[in-house]
């Protein structure tokens, strides 16, 4: 979208009566709800909790890491 777009919806919203303001925000609150739920449902890190576990093969971490700054 625009400025030129947002600025047009600005105005328009703008020009409201205040119960229809406060229902444009109601549904803006709700839309914003859901993507943001869609978003987290698309990003759930915490469902890698664990994978790595054995990656190492019982190598100490700090170690893990000395060894591969050597290699560049």
């Amino acid at each position: 979208m625009t400025e030129m777009q947002l600025l047009n919806i600005e105005k328009q919203a703008a020009a409201l009566s205040l119960d229809d303001h406060i229902r444009l925000m109601e549904l803006l609150a709700r839309q914003l709800k859901v993507k943001n739920r869609k978003s987290r449902a698309q990003h759930d890190w915490s469902a890698l909790y664990g994978r790595g576990k054995g990656l190492w093969n019982g190598e100490d971490a700090q170690a893990y890491v000395n060894r591969m700054r050597e290699g560049r």
